[in-house]
């Protein structure tokens, strides 16, 4: 006797997650989800995918790029629901990245009227001046955002 799993068109899949069809033919295409095709030719998914499209969704709300996701992903077996202890493992990798993020955005927010140390030197009053372009010594880009400070 053969088993039938449960399995979900693409329309359905779109509608469990929120996505746009064309977003989840996007991942399959990134190889981050892979679909089967059914009698009629459809694309038919496995109910771990719309876990895993979920988890797309929201690590790339947090920042995380396609790229990074994939590698992630690519660790776990597809065509298998991931068990709470995949899941566990992929918040512990991703943990110190979201935890340097939450530190980049607390900066963020604490120097967004001031001074970012972007070299600029076009406010004619700045909490956090960077006289003579100091912060350049650190590199390029917002350095007090990205955590130097004036007084280093």
């Amino acid at each position: 006797m053969t088993v039938k799993r449960k399995a979900f068109l693409i329309g359905k899949v779109a509608a469990r997650t929120g996505i746009a069809i064309s977003a989840i033919r996007h991942y399959e295409m990134e190889g981050l989800i892979q679909s089967t095709r059914d009698a009629a030719g459809r694309r038919v998914f496995e109910p771990a995918d719309i876990r895993r499209i979920s988890f797309i969704i929201i690590t790339q709300k947090l920042g995380f790029t396609l790229k990074e996701i994939r590698a992630e992903l690519d660790l776990r077996p597809q065509g298998r629901t991931p068990t709470k202890r995949d899941w566990e493992r992929i918040s512990r990798s991703f943990k110190d990245k979201i935890d340097e993020r939450i530190t980049t955005l607390q900066r963020l927010r604490e120097t967004l009227t001031g001074c970012m140390g972007c070299g600029c030197l076009s406010l004619k009053k700045c909490a956090l001046y960077n006289a003579g372009d100091k912060a350049s010594q650190w590199g390029a880009g917002p350095r007090y955002v990205m955590g130097n400070r004036a007084s280093d």
